[in-house]
Parts: structure tokens; sequence; C-alpha cells
């Protein structure tokens, strides 16, 4: 994992033929934590009903100084997500509405630290159950409660394109009864969320880490007459081990 890390910042760097020196990158160590856990959150968008699902965790990439914990500057990782499916059969509002697969999104994650903040922004293509763009931007507080606790506050804006939304948000002609109009959604912003996350140190290398979320779905997507609720709290919690490289 080390290796691929570090050939995929070399080989930014050569495309462009620039040098760790010309960022102010020598000397620096690139970090991030790579690790498993669950998540517990909506099974799809605009549900009232939740699911637990494992998830991939790939966090707080960035660079540092030799030996610090503390990300600085530019970072860039892969983003993953996955979306659950939504059947019909398994609630009454849904009735005649098209099933959805599961989804899976892949995609990139680019972040900026400042000190304490940090602002990122991601954008990822989804598979199977929807084939859209979506992603999120946003900003997060770092406080170091001692030094193997820290804790992040944040916020985010959640955006899909035409294809996301009217996946998830969309009632076609087809679908459309008395009481759930047709309803036709173009790509925005659909979705406010507020969130707080804990990293608790182990080791050097091994943490703990969790997160608590709560968003609310914004614009076109909150008024669609297929969410059954606008409030999609979500609760994830996993292990990580810190992976890191010096130029």
């Amino acid at each position: 994992m080390k290796s691929l890390l570090a050939l995929a910042v070399l080989a930014a760097s050569a495309a462009t033929g620039a040098h760790a020196q010309d960022f102010g990158l020598e000397g620096r160590e690139f970090s991030v934590d790579l690790g498993v856990g669950v998540d517990v959150g909506p099974d799809y968008p605009g549900s009232d009903d939740a699911e637990a699902r494992p998830v991939l965790i790939w966090r707080n990439a960035g660079f540092t100084e030799p030996g610090s914990d503390v990300r600085q500057g530019l970072g860039i990782s892969p983003s993953f997500n996955m979306e659950g499916e939504r059947e019909a059969s398994d609630n009454e509002d849904l009735a005649g509405m098209e099933d959805i697969d599961r989804a899976y999104e892949l995609g990139l994650r680019v972040s900026y630290a400042w000190g304490p903040l940090v602002a990122f922004g991601t954008l990822r293509q989804g598979f199977e159950g929807h084939e859209g763009l979506t992603g999120e931007i946003g900003g997060r507080y770092r406080t170091d409660l001692s030094d193997r606790l820290s804790l992040w506050s944040g916020l985010s804006l959640g955006y899909g394109d035409g294809d996301y939304n009217g996946t998830y948000f969309g009632v076609t002609p087809a679908e459309a009864i008395p009481g759930r109009p047709a309803y036709d959604i173009g790509g925005g912003f659909n979705l406010a969320a507020i969130s707080f996350e804990a990293r608790y140190a182990v080791t050097d290398n091994i943490a703990l880490v969790g997160e608590i979320k709560y968003g609310k779905l914004i614009g076109d997507a909150g008024d669609s007459p297929v969410v059954q609720d606008e409030y999609q709290p979500s609760l994830s919690v996993g292990i990580v081990r810190k992976f890191s490289f010096q130029f």
C-alpha cells in the first residue's frame, strides 16, 4: 500500500514536470488512515429505515511533518460510498415505483488543510444502482483533546447530478399515482449535514475512529414525493492503520 501511494503521488509530480521541492514538500511525510468499519444509516436516500453495512475507511490523507499526526497542505485520496437497494415491495409508499439496485460509488477526494481547518471536496461516479455523479463539499475543524484523542466538527453539502437525483428523488409518469405526482428533478445540492468525528490512537499507527452525521435533504430533493424522511442521520465506527512515506 505504501508503494502504491508513493507511485501515485510521484506519478502526478512527474506528469507536471515538477519535483517535491517545487511545492515545498521535500522532507515532508504523506500519511493516510486506512481501515474497515461499519456504517449505520438510511438504507437509501430519503428512507426512514436504517441499514448496517461494512465500509472501507480511507481518511485524513495529507502531508505532515515527520512523526507528526497533523495533516497540512494538499491531500488527494480515493473516495468510496455505497447506497442501499430500494425495493418497492418493502414499503407501501413505494408501490408502483421501479426497484433500484445497490449502488457503488468510486471517485476522488481533494482536501487542503490550514492548521486545524480542512476544506474538502469529493466527486464519485456511481455504478449499478445509479450511474450519476455525486459528492460533497465542506469543511472540518480539528480539536486535540490529548496526544491520543482528536475531535473534528464539520459542515458539508451533498450534490447529485440529474442522473443521481432523478434515480432517488424523481417520479416518472409511469410511476405516478394519486398522491404521488410525476416529479422531474435536475442536478443540484440535495443534502446539508453536520458531523462530529473522533479518532483515538491506540498505538502510534493503530486508531479507533467514529463519526456521527446528521443530514437533512434540501432543495428539490427534500420536496420529492418519494422522500419518507428528510432527516438522514448516520453513525459509523471502525479501526484504521496509519500508512506513511517520506519524500
